[in-house]
């Protein structure tokens, strides 16, 4: 009857590397079987057994070790010899060199494969496909369910989201309707700002340690929507809050009977979309109002780490979108400020001279009427341009001072707003090495996050106005290049354009 003692690997010389014993052995025992082997091995023969008065040594040399397996007399040679095969095509599976220390790092993964070929001294019937497959132990039943578990936090992580959105909108619409109003009806810049700071073509800084600058400055404007059918009856405004807004946990409920239902089949489908911040324009509700005059104006913005504009340009439009055809016969009376670095150009349809005189917007046939139902914010108007190298334009500017004392890396950084903009839902990124944990913010005027996927720690503020118009934030990181740091990139909103465009209740 197959009885197997042991299953070792040993070195050419008798130490024990690894050693299973499927028997009730004692530990000097087994040790003595191992140290007489070597000694019993002679050169030049071919075999791979032994026979000693005891037992029956069954081996395979392992380049410079022995897999051995020890048997008693009574075992078939044919099986041990099975065994053995099988057990010399598991063990480079497991270990990635055949030498003392692949297999002193492996030790505990080998021995479990061993378990699972014998059991009580007696060859299983597996192969080495199976016994990889019971070795890593892994479970369709508990993989569904982390999956499941885990797209019901992404879940309420997107409804956290969408909550402190709606709370910061409603923040700034409040803010906006305690300043008061304007005689005429002033658009209102609503846009975001993506800019990099300290590109990777800047120059590198003198002793001040890091100077971040923007890059891609963008602004984006509220609309403001008119009636030309009701007498008497105020402009709707641009900036009431949207309503029906909230937590919508119906959609959770049917997301989640879905994933149950796939859960029952046997199959998953993890939807995890997470929006990111600024990469995308949230989309509009349709205009209601008759007539609605929309302004965009986009700020592209580069600052060098050491000082100075890269590059800085200012595109702006003026949309006009109408709902019904009887409403298209009208012009538009405008205010276009006073700085002169905007370049106006109107749509080739516009009167020209009219505008340039009179700053009115209106067709060049009086009695041909504007198109109605177009997409998006309707047909342009009116465009803009400007181009400065001025860097006091920039709306905000960003200062990075990091340091290396010892083994930390302490980066000082602060913002610095001009008094031209009031910005809102300010994000200023950094970039970071790959940190095992997140970084250690030590001080801060406003909140942080840290986006491990993306190896960016964020810092948010959500008004900046004459009450902070500084700030400052200091975090710690393991020793790094300070190069690492940049390119910083911010954005942000703003409730004013560079052009100051007004535009007043249009007319027949």
């Amino acid at each position: 009857m197959q009885v197997v003692l042991a299953a070792s690997i040993i070195s050419k010389s008798g130490k024990a590397l690894v050693s299973r014993q499927f028997v009730d052995m004692s530990r000097i025992r087994i040790e003595g079987y191992l140290a007489a082997f070597p000694k019993l091995v002679g050169t030049g023969k071919q075999h791979t057994y032994i026979e000693t008065e005891n037992v029956r040594y069954v081996y395979q040399p392992m380049e410079s070790l022995y897999l051995l397996l020890v048997t008693n007399k009574q075992s078939n040679i044919l099986e041990d010899l099975e065994t053995l095969r099988l057990l010399s095509k598991l063990v480079p599976e497991y270990s990635y060199s055949l030498d003392e220390e692949g297999i002193g790092r492996t030790a505990f993964e080998i021995l479990f494969a061993f378990d699972e070929v014998i059991s009580l001294g007696h060859k299983e019937s597996v192969t080495g496909a199976q016994v990889k497959q019971y070795c890593e132990m892994e479970s369709h039943e508990e993989r569904l369910h982390k999956l499941v578990l885990q797209s019901k936090i992404n879940e309420t992580k997107d409804v956290m989201k969408r909550k402190a959105s709606e709370i910061d909108k409603s923040k700034i619409e409040k803010n906006r309707g305690e300043k008061g109003g304007y005689m005429s009806l002033q658009s209102m810049g609503s846009g975001r700002i993506d800019s990099g700071f300290g590109n990777d073509n800047s120059i590198s800084i003198s002793s001040s340690g890091g100077f971040g600058g923007g890059s891609g400055f963008g602004l984006s404007a509220d609309v403001d929507s008119f009636s030309t059918k009701s007498k008497g009856r105020p402009p709707a405004s641009a900036t009431a809050p949207p309503k029906g807004l909230g937590m919508q946990l119906g959609k959770t409920q049917r997301t989640n009977q879905f994933l149950e239902s796939l859960k029952a089949e046997g199959e998953v489908i993890v939807e995890d979309v997470r929006p990111s911040v600024g990469q995308s324009k949230p989309t509009a509700p349709p205009p209601t109002d008759p007539v609605t005059l929309t302004v965009e104006e986009k700020l592209n913005v580069t600052l060098k780490r050491d000082g100075g504009i890269g590059s800085f340009d200012v595109q702006g439009t003026l949309a006009l979108q109408i709902l019904n055809q009887d409403d298209g016969l009208i012009q538009v009376q405008i205010e276009t400020g006073d700085n002169p670095g905007i370049l106006f150009k109107t749509h080739p349809n516009i009167n020209k001279e009219l505008f340039s005189n009179e700053n009115i917007v209106g067709l060049k046939d009086q009695n041909r009427p504007f198109p109605t139902g177009q997409p998006g914010d309707g047909v342009s108007l009116l465009r803009w341009r400007m181009q400065s190298a001025d860097e006091s334009l920039v709306p905000l500017s960003i200062n990075c001072w990091p340091s290396v004392s010892g083994n930390e890396t302490y980066v000082s950084m602060e913002y610095e707003a001009s008094q031209m903009f009031d910005l809102q839902n300010v994000v200023i990124a950094v970039p970071l090495p790959a940190l095992r944990e997140a970084p250690n913010v030590q001080q801060i005027d406003g909140e942080w996050r840290y986006d491990s996927k993306n190896s960016v720690l964020e810092w948010s503020i959500v008004l900046i106005d004459n009450s902070n118009r500084s700030g400052s934030m200091e975090f710690v990181v393991p020793p790094v290049d300070t190069s690492a740091f940049f390119p910083i990139s911010v954005r942000f909103t703003a409730t004013s354009t560079f052009s100051d465009l007004k535009v007043f209740r249009p007319f027949l």
